[in-house]
């Protein structure tokens, strides 16, 4: 039963977008899926993406356990709103729900080590849940020293890093389910089609650029769960 944590490079990578288009493509090929976004702050338009995803198939606070109104770093939000993130209940929570699934994609919060409480970042949450990690990263100017970082950082934690996806932006999705692909200059479509090669050998992982097209055809890799074909 493929499991993965959805991380970034950085906030507004595209993590819900990956994890909402996973949702939908892992559930035509004919899987259960649950997607979940545990922690949020601010709105929670990521967590009601995921919902409408996987067909409300879990509840808002499912996916959704852990919320503040603050729109920060969980840990400054928990201090404002003088409250703490239980993270035996929280992570417990999390891999009941995926157990029921034959695919689950848990969606972490901002960038790899985001502060989640004194002394304990999304490194560390992602390392007790144990779950494979995707690194889902920018597809501009300096994603390449970002990536490594990041992806050096979780192999370093002792974590499995199934590969790297490379978001190609909003330029070319009108909404967050890439419904609908506009326009990308070729100097940016063949800048960042270099950026994933040289991953792909600067990480001898998998690498996979998400963009309009890949989203239309529905093709999941099999290293991010799809099927042969």
């Amino acid at each position: 039963m493929p499991s993965f944590f959805i991380t970034g490079t950085d906030t507004g990578v595209g993590k819900t977008w990956l994890t909402c288009w996973l949702a939908r493509a892992w559930q035509r090929q004919g899987h259960t899926v649950a997607a979940l976004k545990p922690i949020s702050t601010g709105g929670r338009d990521d967590a009601f993406c995921l919902r409408d995803a996987i067909g409300s198939r879990l509840t808002l606070d499912e996916i959704n356990p852990v919320h503040f109104d603050e729109p920060a770093a969980p840990l400054l939000a928990a201090q404002a709103e003088g409250r703490s993130i239980d993270f035996t209940a929280l992570n417990q929570g999390i891999q009941a729900i995926c157990a029921r699934f034959s695919h689950s994609a848990v969606e972490g919060i901002g960038g790899w080590r985001v502060p989640l409480a004194p002394g304990y970042d999304v490194r560390d949450w992602a390392r007790d849940l144990g779950y494979s990690v995707v690194v889902v990263a920018r597809g501009t100017l300096g994603t390449l020293n970002h990536t490594v970082l990041t992806v050096d950082s979780v192999v370093a934690a002792g974590l499995i890093c199934a590969g790297v996806v490379v978001n190609a932006g909003p330029e070319e999705a009108a909404s967050p389910d890439w419904g609908s692909p506009s326009r990308v200059s070729p100097d940016l479509d063949l800048a960042r089609g270099r950026n994933v090669a040289l991953l792909r050998d600067l990480l001898g992982l998998p690498v996979f650029e998400l963009h309009g097209r890949a989203q239309a055809s529905g093709h999941v890799p099999v290293w991010l769960g799809g099927k042969e074909i």
